[in-house]
């Protein structure tokens, strides 16, 4: 027997426990067997073995051994306590009595599970005991009122339909009476065996014919008087209707009419049609998911697949319908993401042979990262149009969050506003303004929330909405611009009074420090909801004038405004870092995002590596996806959402019960009651300024100059600028900075970038007039 390759051939290996498998066989035997067929090969110089084989004494002609499979599995990889690599760390303890022992790494035996661990949900998922559409008050009611309407239209179309259904009746009245004398006759003189008689007279067998015939003897003997019975009582019977009044005469006609028709009906055409007609869809099973994924073209897949068909894909509970869909839970390949199945949604339509807006693949980070949950709708997303609650609604709580829509399963989906900030992107045309619209009519319905509405693309969105707002403006000209800077700026002044007024509140009127419906009701303290909606908010943002200014007060109110009632709606179709500071898209908590273009703009609206993570706003298709979208931060798990639309004379209506409303209420304010707006940017003429601290005698300036003489004209405004912000100031009054030789103020000459004066009192001279 050769020595273990780990021991040193001059020092005695130490005894060894005695241990045996599960099936009994010497665990050493079998360990020092696996040590010499790992042993290494003798050297060519050496002698060989006693039989002059290489195969050390074990060419003795009694065939190969039987080898236990746990066994050998357990001496794949053995090492040491003392054979650790470089970089790893040293054992926490160390038997004196394992010294130069070998170690299994893969030990013989079964699986020990932890089956407390299990059940405690640290390593299994508990369904739920009570429907999930029951937990919710308002998806219950949804269903219910489904499940009237339902009903009550199946009611109504069959009742439509009963003339239609008697009349058939009665013209199958006389087959079935045939088919039911027929029936009788055959019935009471056993003419079902006839030919069975018959062919025993053929065959030529008197035993079985006479055995047959004694048969149908002993049944007629027995059915006739049967048969007697029933017509004696069928006559008495009519005898008897026929002295009843008329009306009991036509209702045991008609009963008679009504049992012969149905006896005649034909096989293949139903009495009764379907009142709703189910559309074929084809129930989703593991091989169906199986076969789509396998033709995804993921090479992870395929090789998984190809080793291992029956556990490359492991369903981790049943396939279930979920809503209108079913929905399939499983885990992926290793080393396949929900990510690269996302990328994929387009082919997974064709194998699943089913339209692309009913294909819903989604992740559950919260387990791992190839955990995929696969939802295939009944029907297509894409040609649903989910109708606002609010339309017919009387009233509305901002504190219970807006409704925004559905989600894919059809379930209705509400987003919280008070203490959270919402961010909306997306490419022009995909619902971003009709989300808007949607959020702002939750916000109007509340009597005691305060709407400050800007919408900035001027063409008149949010129009409705005017005659109920504080403050409101629409257009994309400077002024619109210059009124929401003045906005924010007041929302920044609103947030300082409200957290010292919320600040000297008692603690058991407001232990949390937080605005709640109780103290928003309480009007003298001037802590109600205000929500403020910037739509198109990159033309304040990108501003050269207003935009960091704007930018700096925005982020201010969405890190301390949260908690004190003021809520920021900013919209957006441009998500860079130019036209949406960075300190904006950072701390908004609730983010919804429409079809974007790519990957930078997906993480711009919906958060760092939310693409990578396999959230993805660009596998929706514009021509059809419009109003479907990713939300984030709202629910427990971003949730595909198709927001609720809302056309211009649905949104009139919803304004004009908003008037009613806090008309009555006594909250109407500021522009809704025709106020002049407040100012709080300083007027003034950049280029009139200009021209006030150049003399008429300097043809070129240079920018450091008139940044330093502005400054001593109008500290609160210029102070702090910029060579590049006048050259940026300059732009939109086309006007191109030079380069300008001067003097410095150690006298030495520099060639340096700045203005030409002449062209600045041109470009002035242009504007007044």
């Amino acid at each position: 027997m050769t020595h273990d390759p780990h021991v040193p051939a001059d020092q005695p290996e130490p005894p060894r426990p005695s241990w045996t498998d599960q099936d009994g066989h010497d665990v050493d035997d079998i360990n020092r067997w696996i040590a010499d067929q790992v042993a290494p090969a003798p050297d060519p110089g050496e002698p060989a073995g006693e039989d002059g084989g290489q195969d050390g004494g074990q060419g003795d002609g009694k065939g190969a051994d039987i080898v236990h499979l746990d066994a050998a599995r357990a001496g794949r990889h053995p090492y040491r306590p003392d054979d650790l690599e470089p970089t790893s760390p040293a054992p926490a303890t160390a038997d004196p009595s394992l010294e130069g022992q070998v170690i299994r790494v893969d030990q013989p035996g079964g699986e020990r599970r932890d089956w407390r661990a299990e059940l405690e949900g640290k390593l299994s998922t508990r369904r739920p005991v009570v429907p999930l559409w029951l937990c919710s008050r308002a998806e219950a009611l949804q269903t219910l009122n489904w499940l009237g309407k339902h009903y009550a239209h199946v009611a109504a179309y069959q009742a439509t339909r009963t003339p239609m259904y008697a009349g058939r009746l009665a013209l199958r009245s006389p087959r079935g009476l045939a088919r039911l004398v027929g029936g009788m006759v055959r019935w009471t003189f056993d003419l079902e065996g006839e030919p069975v008689r018959v062919a025993t007279v053929r065959k030529g067998d008197p035993e079985a014919y006479l055995k047959l015939s004694r048969q149908r003897d002993s049944r007629v003997r027995l059915r006739v008087p049967v048969a007697l019975v029933v017509l004696v009582t069928l006559l008495i019977t009519a005898i008897i209707v026929a002295n009843q009044p008329a009306a009991v005469q036509w209702s045991a006609l008609a009963v008679a009419l009504a049992a012969l028709g149905i006896l005649g009906k034909p096989a293949d055409r139903p009495l009764i049609e379907r009142a709703v007609l189910a559309s074929t869809v084809e129930k989703l099973t593991s091989d169906i998911v199986i076969r789509a994924l396998t033709s995804l073209g993921i090479a992870g897949i395929t090789q998984a697949m190809s080793k291992n068909p029956k556990e490359a894909i492991r369903f981790v509970a049943p396939i279930t319908r979920d809503g209108p869909g079913w929905r399939a839970d499983l885990d992926l390949p290793y080393g396949v993401t929900v990510g690269d199945v996302l990328d994929k949604r387009d082919r997974m339509s064709g194998a699943l042979r089913r339209p692309l807006g009913c294909i819903w693949p989604e992740g559950d980070s919260s387990i791992h990262e190839g955990r995929l949950i696969l939802w295939v709708g009944d029907k297509d997303l894409s040609k649903t149009i989910v109708k606002s609650p609010l339309l017919k609604a009387t009233g509305h709580d901002v504190f219970k969050g807006v409704p925004l829509g559905n989600d894919p399963r059809g379930r209705a989906v509400t987003v919280p506003l008070i203490q959270h900030n919402v961010l909306i992107g997306s490419l022009p045309g995909q619902g971003k303004t009709a989300t808007v619209r949607e959020l702002a009519a939750g916000v109007v319905l509340d009597p005691t929330a305060e709407g400050w509405f800007h919408e900035l693309k001027g063409t008149g969105d949010l129009d409705p909405y005017e005659k109920v707002c504080h403050r409101y403006v629409s257009g994309i000209e400077d002024e619109a611009i210059a009124y929401a800077a003045d906005s924010l700026t007041l929302l920044r002044k609103e947030v300082m009074r409200r957290a010292a007024a919320l600040k000297s509140l008692p603690s058991d009127l407001c232990p949390d420090k937080r605005v709640t419906r109780q103290i928003a009701d309480k009007r003298s303290l001037g802590l109600h909801p205000l929500v403020a909606i910037f739509d198109e908010c990159q033309n304040l943002f990108a501003h050269p004038t207003y935009g960091a200014k704007a930018g700096e007060d925005a982020e201010f109110i969405i890190k301390l405004g949260r908690a004190l009632g003021v809520v920021l709606i900013l919209a957006t179709q441009r998500p860079d870092k130019d036209s949406l500071p960075t300190g904006i898209s950072a701390n908004v908590s609730i983010r919804f995002c429409l079809k974007v273009a790519g990957q930078t703009e997906n993480d711009m609206i919906l958060g760092t590596s939310a693409y990578k993570n396999g959230i993805r706003a660009t596998v929706f298709v514009s021509e059809t996806d419009a109003g479907t979208g990713y939300l984030i931060g709202a629910t427990p798990m971003p949730k595909v959402v198709k927001s609720a639309y809302l056309d211009t004379p649905q949104t009139q209506l919803i304004a004009d019960r908003a008037y009613a409303l806090r008309q009555a209420a006594g909250t109407l304010s500021g522009h809704a009651l025709g106020e002049k707006p407040e100012q709080t940017a300083p007027s003034h003429d950049l280029l009139a300024d200009i021209l006030a601290v150049v003399g008429a005698s300097e043809a070129k300036v240079w920018n450091e100059t008139v940044i330093a003489r502005l400054a001593e004209l109008r500290p609160d405004v210029y102070d702090g600028w910029e060579v590049e912000q006048l050259t940026a100031m300059l732009k939109p009054h086309g006007i191109k900075t030079v380069q300008v030789w001067g003097t410095t103020a150690d006298g030495k000459g520099a060639n340096r970038r700045g203005i030409i004066r002449e062209e600045v009192a041109e470009r002035s001279r242009g504007a007044a007039s």
